[in-house]
């Protein structure tokens, strides 16, 4: 599954550190699902939308 994370955060101008305290995770875990090794949950992945003021399916796209 691909993923905006890493441009929606630039574009809030947030660290990682930052995405990752406001979302109750590790630093870790931010570079992890921004660099597709990691799936997140599905309530994690509502936060990031949340957070990033973005719908869930603009974030995240399946692949084919």
């Amino acid at each position: 599954m691909k993923n905006k994370i890493k441009d929606l955060r630039k574009q809030k101008n947030l660290r990682q550190e930052d995405l990752a305290v406001k979302l109750g995770v590790t630093r870790q875990t931010i570079n992890a699902v921004e660099n597709n090794k990691y799936n997140p949950t599905l309530e994690l992945a509502m936060k990031l939308a949340k957070l990033l003021e973005t719908p869930v399916e603009d974030i995240f796209q399946l692949e084919d």
